[in-house]
């Protein structure tokens, strides 16, 4: 009897567990919400332990509301660099004095791993442009092939926020040039302008895969002095000097480095979580509206992992970003699956490391389940948790994307004072679909001061706010689920980047893997109607290789190659399509 007991006690929880409330409720996101940023799952960082729970989780919620699970049982899964540590055996010595690693050198997550031994040029910033009124080469008259070349981080004006240094003077710019005048490899040192404290940066995963050709080593004021001593001069001296001259100074250094680097990337593996809710349809069915969020966070923080708390390593929980996201995205699941009518097929799908730059996103859209130019739609929310009762006020993205989307944003309304914004692109998954076409509805309550710390916790949501939110979204999929015809997608925002102020002169029209996973060169992963790419023979999926005859290997190159073209110049590209070379020529 005590063992009947046990079994029908065990059945019972097991029905429970799989019994669905359609309506979506205060007390059902508080379920979802809670368990998702609880700090069991550790953050959820992309890769680990509490990521794929989180998975599992939205796998058995799409299981108990009646979905087909899509891909492999629900997961559609794919690998993807997380962090970067240093291998054994780093060395760095100078003549015959040995430098201990992490203390006084340390090499980039981006080097390559090898041996090199060779004489030190001195190549001051490490640049080699010429923009607007300002001409500087360090390279000029300078044989550095088959040497290391010591450069100075930063630039002269790193005050100045609309600086035109600002597009040559990050690291992997100044790698590119050292690797184009054949450089054997790079060491970089700050002076006391760029950083008082001279303290070497920790090593980190910065988001993208590709490495160099060529070592790339930081080392500190004091080794580099060591380096800079038959010269007589120092860094600081030389610094000051070219921050008050903007005149290059470049010499040999007469001395002699061998290097050792291992670096390590750790590859694991991650999942997007997909189910099918059939349309009722017998035409319309066989059209689709995706319904997505993201599952992923920063686990603990921390160097590149985007914490806004910068020294601290705490569980981030990402209750707002974006356990709200996926609370609404379950929500709406059971809704719909429950009622007798829904013309279009739904996708339902959450996506892993959107926090690593989109990539569960961009692997859905590279691999999708169903032919995207069937899908009408892709409705994308990414933290609707904190609602501001004051302001009331409910961000919707991408109303730009089609004709119909202002007007049944206004129809449905309950009461929202709405921020809208015409763009397709931006910093969530969303911007995947765009890039293939697809109407886009990005919908957020905003940023608040937790965002991207340990404080955005499960109890500082507004779950009141967030069932309004999803309620209002799910009368807007319910129309386009239902309409007869189809959104028309139009195209919509600028798709250039910029950084610390600067833009580029010129652009290609392409939308790159900016994550890096290709290692031959840099994956276009949509190319713009109308733009020179397309008008000149560039198909999405191509690799470039190289521009103007110059190697192309990331998103980096890629960028600063850009900053050294012309409006209306005719440049060659030479891509990889279907493992063949093409050269392309492309007018600006």
């Amino acid at each position: 009897m005590k063992y009947i007991l046990i079994f029908v006690a065990l059945i019972s929880v097991i029905s429970c567990s799989v019994k669905v409330d359609p309506d979506i409720t205060v007390k059902d996101l508080k379920t979802s919400i809670e368990y998702l940023a609880s700090d069991s799952l550790k953050g959820r960082k992309a890769g680990e332990e509490g990521d794929r729970l989180a998975a599992e989780f939205v796998k058995e919620q799409f299981a108990n509301a009646g979905l087909e699970l899509l891909y492999d049982d629900g997961f559609q899964s794919f690998d993807i660099v997380t962090e970067v540590e240093l291998g054994e055996g780093n060395s760095f010595k100078v003549e015959d004095t040995d430098y201990t690693v992490e203390t006084d050198f340390s090499p980039y997550s981006f080097s390559a791993n090898t041996s090199v031994s060779g004489d030190v040029v001195f190549a001051g910033y490490g640049f080699n442009f010429t923009d607007d009124s300002i001409s500087w080469n360090d390279y000029k008259d300078l044989d550095v092939e088959g040497k290391w070349v010591l450069v100075l981080k930063g630039d002269p004006e790193m005050d100045v926020s609309e600086s035109i240094f600002i597009r040559y003077s990050d690291e992997r710019s100044k790698v590119l040039v050292a690797s184009d005048n054949k450089a054997a490899g790079i060491i970089l040192t700050g002076g006391p302008v760029f950083d008082s404290s001279d303290e070497l940066s920790p090593v980190f995963y910065d988001k993208n895969s590709s490495e160099y050709s060529i070592p790339v080593i930081q080392v500190t004021r004091k080794v580099a002095d060591e380096i800079l001593k038959k010269s007589g001069k120092t860094v600081a001296e030389l610094e000051e000097k070219l921050n008050e001259t903007r005149k290059s100074e470049s010499f040999d250094t007469e001395t002699t480095v061998s290097v050792h680097v291992n670096v390590v990337q750790k590859q694991v593996q991650t999942m997007n979580v997909v189910g099918l809710l059939p349309g009722t349809d017998p035409v319309l069915k066989d059209e689709y509206v995706i319904i997505g969020a993201h599952h992923d966070h920063l686990g603990f923080g921390g160097p590149g992992s985007g914490s806004r708390a910068l020294d601290t390593i705490a569980i981030h929980n990402g209750a707002d970003d974006n356990a709200s996201g996926v609370a609404a995205v379950i929500e709406l699941a059971e809704k719909m699956a429950s009622l007798k009518e829904h013309k279009r097929s739904i996708i339902f799908a959450t996506f892993g490391a959107e926090e690593m730059g989109l990539i569960g996103s961009r692997a859905f859209t590279a691999d999708p389940p169903v032919d995207l130019d069937k899908v009408s739609a892709m409705f994308n929310f990414d933290m609707v948790g904190r609602l501001d009762t004051t302001s009331n006020s409910l961000s919707i993205g991408g109303i730009g994307t089609a004709e119909e989307i202002k007007p049944l944003l206004e129809k449905y309304n309950p009461g929202f004072e709405l921020a809208l914004s015409e763009e397709g692109t931006g910093p969530s998954d969303h911007s995947s679909f765009y890039l293939q076409g697809i109407p886009v509805f990005f919908i957020s309550t905003g940023a608040h001061s937790d965002y991207h710390t340990p404080l955005d916790d499960a109890d500082r949501i507004n779950y009141k706010g967030a069932a309004d939110v999803i309620k209002y979204a799910d009368e807007l999929v319910t129309d386009v689920v239902n309409r007869d015809n189809k959104l028309t997608y139009k195209e919509a925002g600028s798709m250039q980047r910029s950084g610390r102020g600067a833009r580029y002169k010129v652009t290609l029209g392409i939308i790159p893997d900016f994550a890096g996973a290709e290692k031959r060169g840099l994956r276009v992963d949509a190319v713009t109607k109308g733009k020179p790419a397309e008008k000149g023979g560039m198909k999405k999926g191509d690799i470039v290789t190289s521009i103007n005859g110059l190697k192309v290997g990331n998103i980096y190159d890629y960028m600063n190659r850009l900053n050294t073209l012309e409006a209306g110049a005719n440049i060659t590209v030479d891509v990889l399509r279907d493992d063949k070379e093409v050269v392309l020529i492309i007018q600006l």
